[in-house]
């Protein structure tokens, strides 16, 4: 893909152009948001609001890494979002029963056993939930460095604050999350997991 190439055009109003570029980070714009926001139709929600509002701006992006540039665009909706609903908290249609599995699957190893799956997806939840009790700051932090693999300069150039600030960011939001397991789960990881 010439991404270069690609902005040019969609910047001329070629929407096949942007189109393309949609393509190409949609999974990882997707990915992202839903770490930040914790459940599909929400990151769904936030990554088409994030890939509108960049088509709408694209005419501002002068250069640099147009993945940073969606990165940073979707986080600043997920961002938006979360303090909405932390100014108006909704009760989700989900608290009613149970959650479709089938909406979020699971990769599975087809040498695991059923009761390894139920272990793993057991700690997948518990740190996902962990991961939703985080500040909104530290979340999105921690989700950029641990589930994006992001480096630090990205990450702050993403959330816009000093390469400072995202370190003490992340070192807490570990902190916080580590001591959220511990509590909920009494250890970090199940007995197949820690060294004997």
């Amino acid at each position: 893909m010439d991404e270069e190439s690609l902005i040019e055009a969609a910047q001329q109003g070629k929407i096949d152009a942007f189109n393309e570029l949609v393509l190409f980070y949609q999974q990882q714009v997707y990915n992202l948001a839903y770490r930040i926001m914790g459940d599909p139709a929400s990151a769904a929600d936030a990554t088409q609001d994030a890939f509108i509002s960049a088509y709408q701006s694209i005419d501002h992006f002068r250069g640099g890494s147009f993945k940073s540039y969606l990165m940073r665009t979707v986080t600043n909706k997920c961002y938006d979002e979360l303090r909405r609903r932390k100014r108006r908290p909704a009760i989700s249609f989900e608290d009613f029963g149970e959650v479709d599995e089938e909406s979020n699957p699971v990769l599975t190893s087809e040498r695991e056993r059923p009761e390894e799956v139920l272990e793993r997806q057991d700690v997948t939840h518990a740190i996902e939930d962990g991961i939703k009790t985080l500040p909104i700051d530290q979340r999105i932090t921690l989700v950029l460095a641990d589930v994006q693999g992001m480096s630090y300069q990205e990450i702050a150039k993403i959330t816009d604050v000093a390469l400072g600030t995202v370190k003490s960011r992340l070192a807490r939001a570990r902190c916080k999350l580590r001591d959220y397991l511990q509590e909920q789960q009494g250890e970090l990881l199940p007995p197949r997991y820690r060294h004997a």
